[in-house]
């Protein structure tokens, strides 16, 4: 009987190498080995809960580059992307924003899908320097709003409505200083985002390409806008 026992390990060992060790080979010399993520994408899309409630994105009211008033309300019934930028930024934003080209690429065709650009240099970006801008980057959806008003409400609504930094600095490159974020919100106005591997929301999506990682925060929104336009 003992030998019998090792007979049948032996066995599913010799097995256990001729249907795994092949495959396991040919990922290792095709570099397709999975590698580790910060989130999770077969989870449903968390909320950002702030003080036990759900966060939903504050009211706001500013001109976009046709001069039309835009306000939050015309964004409920839409999945849509908010970012702050300026159009004369000689560093990140650029990047930002070939990357959220790619994002109404993929859905700027849909009447429920929008992008919300907020500048954060309203004296200089007023609507013809953003009409200007958008044509420039070939934007097509009549959902995507460049948005200018009072500095004082855009830089509010940056750092206390969404919690993404913006601020004047004379002392860097461009004369502001602002994090490269992507926010996710929902049909109701609610920010949304998967959550890493330990079940924490990642709240944000880099807008800018990371160096050596596989999959980059655009492409894992490019999914969650999909998941919630499906909800």
């Amino acid at each position: 009987m003992p030998n019998l026992k090792y007979v049948g390990l032996f066995l599913i060992i010799i097995i256990f190498g001729i249907l795994f060790i092949p495959k396991i080979i040919d990922r290792v010399s095709s570099n397709t080995i999975v590698q580790s993520n910060r989130s999770q994408s077969a989870e449903p899309l968390s909320y950002i809960v702030l003080n036990g409630e759900p966060k939903k994105v504050p009211s706001f009211a500013f001109t976009n580059q046709d001069n039309l008033f835009i306000s939050n309300e015309d964004f409920l019934g839409k999945v849509y992307i908010a970012e702050f930028f300026f159009t004369s930024c000689p560093s990140i934003c650029p990047i930002m924003n070939k990357n959220m080209k790619r994002l109404e690429d993929s859905y700027g065709t849909r009447n429920d899908f929008g992008i919300a650009s907020f500048t954060i240099d309203p004296e200089y970006d007023t609507p013809e320097v953003l009409k200007k801008y958008a044509e420039d980057y070939g934007v097509f959806s009549q959902n995507w709003h460049f948005l200018t008003g009072e500095k004082e409400a855009i830089y509010s609504l940056a750092n206390t409505g969404f919690n993404i930094f913006a601020s004047i600095n004379s002392k860097v490159e461009g004369g502001f200083e602002h994090q490269g974020y992507f926010a996710l919100i929902d049909k109701q106005g609610f920010i949304r985002s998967r959550t890493d591997q330990f079940g924490n929301p990642i709240v944000y999506y880099m807008g800018l390409d990371q160096e050596n990682v596989k999959i980059q925060d655009v492409d894992m929104l490019k999914e969650d806008i999909k998941k919630l336009l499906n909800e």
